[in-house]
């Protein structure tokens, strides 16, 4: 293969392989799923054979790129639709410090040592584990922090969305010491019967944020 056809065929798969990558969403690379890192190395890889196999027609080998690209962007519209899909893909928040202690549990899970723990804490400012009052395992591996008030000298929390796409969060219910049945009574009072047209609700200092899901 003489230079020329290198030449073109890298020209052309580079503004191909741009445009794809466009239309597959804006996340960064420290926010890809699984799902996604899957098809970024396939995409490179099919676009690298590309470049070196100039026996087939540039056309064939650009249609697995498109239908990577589009099996990524169906993929992307069902999880906007379904939170479910979304933690298969996605995975969910972990909470590896409560309340100023550890969850072994959580750390097992997650294959998340003590050694990493320290280490995002130091990245943080924070020097000693006994500062902390939540920390979260967020699902692109980096920490959520909040330091427990009397030291950090504020009263800041996590907030906590309680509801999600119309699917309430018993999770987070059960850290602010409550239950479904307080926050179905707490949304009909304020007038909100259905909590599926909701999209998000959050609550914090006695006030609730909620946000209905549009058309």
């Amino acid at each position: 293969m003489d230079l020329f056809e290198i030449s073109w065929r890298t020209v052309v798969l580079y503004g191909i392989i741009t445009v794809v990558f466009r239309f597959m969403g804006q996340r960064g690379i420290s926010q890809l799923n699984v799902i996604d890192l899957v098809v970024v190395l396939m995409i490179s890889e099919l676009a690298v054979v590309a470049i070196e196999d100039s026996e087939k027609p540039l056309l064939y080998q650009l249609v697995p790129i498109f239908i990577l690209m589009l099996i990524e962007i169906i993929l992307a519209y069902i999880q906007l639709k379904s939170q479910k899909l979304r933690k298969i893909l996605d995975g969910e928040p972990a909470f590896i410090i409560k309340k100023g202690e550890i969850d072994n549990k959580q750390m097992q899970k997650h294959r998340y040592n003590l050694d990493d723990l320290l280490l995002q804490l130091r990245d943080k400012g924070i020097g000693d584990i006994q500062d902390v009052d939540y920390a979260i395992l967020e699902p692109s591996g980096t920490l959520s922090v909040l330091e427990k008030s009397e030291r950090k000298g504020s009263t800041s929390v996590f907030l906590l969305p309680l509801i999600i796409d119309g699917v309430i969060q018993e999770k987070h219910l059960e850290l602010l010491n409550k239950n479904k049945l307080w926050l179905l009574q707490s949304l009909k009072e304020r007038g909100y019967e259905d909590v599926k047209h909701i999209l998000y609700c959050s609550f914090l200092n006695g006030q609730f944020f909620i946000d209905i899901k549009k058309g």
